[in-house]
């Protein structure tokens, strides 16, 4: 019987040992996509204690918390940080089997150096041990980083941001390549008319444009796509129920701005139009940057109305839906291949009923200008467990080619989040190491380790020109 969580965890045979300590293990990382706040990067903060970088925004972790009858007053509400760390060390004992279990001992291994398992018997004494590390220079924002061997990191970003902080690191000269992302989801969201509208005014007051029209709309949000670009972006995101695109005129979405403008209610059509045009146009920009563009499909977001009136979004309480992805997704790339307009392309999906369909769209845009020039991304958020990564492996190896694959991220809003790259590595390398002892792929230790260190690092240092 194997020891928990020692150093050949998930790896269960010696070709996976081997192709993981000698090829994965020490790999940098690259993170291209995270909800790290890049004003504690900047002034490279220290947390007071480890319940604020641990639990503070995390949404897996208050779900499980909730699922185990703990008072939201522990959760978000306003308990002592030492309350809501002890609730979390009582829920830990029930997460067995969830990927929770692991990451919680994976990263108190990995930064603290604490091997024992965490539950209520031992909450006081490793929570004061995480403390009084969490004070020094070592275990600074950027020594955490510096500790999981974080290159490179993009973050998620509004065009109304400032992106001070971000010129901040930047004149620091500090070792980590902190770059922002282009997230326009709040731009072109249609389905709250008063919402939209305080958005353009404050763009307009922003960039110091008038906009009463759909072009001056365009061109007012351009400046910003432009000042992304001058302060080192070169990637956009965005987080959608599925792509719209739908057919419409230039003439019609100026109306349509007009109608927004006017505070009018919009159609269904009318909505999808919309979004349409704008999700095109923010395409056509990526791709005459250069820049990679990523599009996260497929979250039923906020489904408690009553907690998110009081707590709102990003708390804990969306889902998998079950939207149909294809027919459109083809729509769209189709319309931006047909013109040679298409960019560098990241897909992910939420609902891993579509992981085939995923597998198999991207191979319809490969033109062999780029290797793996448009990619299906790995497992994300309630896919980003042990078989949901294996699943989006095994997929994208039979439909595709798993050896340009640009790896894993960590979609996360915690510091601590990094080994979430090992997981990933392990499990990678483990099913690697199956294949060749069962004769199924050669026993090529140079030819294995490259691919892996590809995956793990080299493919993302190349596909985003880091």
């Amino acid at each position: 019987m194997k020891d928990f969580l020692d150093e050949n965890f998930l790896l269960q045979t010696k070709t996976a040992q081997t192709l993981y300590h000698e090829f994965a293990e020490e790999m940098p990382i690259i993170d291209y996509h995270n909800h790290l706040m890049p004003d504690q990067i900047a002034e490279d903060k220290n947390f007071e204690n480890i319940t604020q970088v641990w639990l503070y925004g995390d949404h897996y972790k208050w779900r499980a918390m909730r699922a185990n009858g703990i008072d939201e007053h522990y959760i978000t509400g306003k308990a002592s940080d030492w309350e809501k760390f002890e609730k979390w060390a009582e829920t830990v004992p029930y997460t067995l089997r969830n990927p929770l279990y692991h990451w919680t001992h994976l990263e108190l291994q990995r930064y603290f150096d604490i091997h024992e398992v965490l539950s209520p018997a031992n909450a006081r004494k490793i929570y004061d041990e995480c403390n009084a590390k969490l004070q020094t220079k070592e275990y600074s924002v950027q020594g955490l980083l510096r500790k999981m061997n974080v290159k490179t990191l993009c973050t998620t970003d509004d065009p109304l941001d400032s992106l001070e902080y971000h010129q901040q690191i930047k004149n620091n000269h500090v070792d980590i390549n902190v770059l922002p992302a282009f997230r326009p989801d709040k731009a072109m969201n249609a389905d709250d008319v008063m919402g939209l509208n305080a958005y353009i005014d404050k763009l307009a007051a922003l960039t110091n444009h008038t906009i009463d029209t759909y072009n001056e709309y365009l061109a007012a949000l351009k400046t910003r796509h432009d000042f992304f670009a001058e302060n080192g972006a070169s990637v956009s995101d965005h987080g959608l129920e599925h792509i719209y695109a739908e057919d419409y005129t230039e003439e019609e979405v100026k109306a349509i701005f007009l109608k927004i403008r006017g505070k009018g209610k919009l159609t269904l059509q009318e909505n999808l139009k919309f979004k349409s045009a704008m999700l095109f146009t923010f395409a056509l920009w990526d791709h005459e940057k250069g820049w990679v563009q990523q599009y996260h499909l497929g979250a039923l977001r906020n489904n408690n109305d009553r907690l998110l009136a009081s707590l709102g979004p990003d708390t804990g309480f969306d889902s998998i839906g079950d939207f149909p992805q294809g027919k459109a997704l083809a729509k769209f790339l189709n319309r931006l291949d047909a013109a040679n307009t298409l960019a560098k392309t990241i897909i992910y999906n939420l609902n891993p009923a579509d992981n085939e369909l995923m597998a198999t769209m991207i191979g319809n845009y490969q033109d062999g200008t780029v290797a793996g020039k448009v990619q299906w991304g790995s497992g994300w958020w309630f896919l980003d467990q042990k078989q949901g990564m294996i699943n989006q492996i095994n997929a994208l190896s039979n439909l595709g080619l798993l050896s340009q694959f640009v790896g894993m991220l960590t979609d996360s809003r915690s510091f601590l989040s990094f080994p979430r790259h090992e997981y990933f590595r392990r499990i990678l390398c483990d099913l690697f190491g199956t294949d060749v002892e069962n004769g199924e792929l050669p026993n090529d230790k140079a030819l294995l380790g490259r691919v892996i260190q590809n995956i793990c690092y080299n493919n993302a240092k190349t596909y985003f020109n880091f």
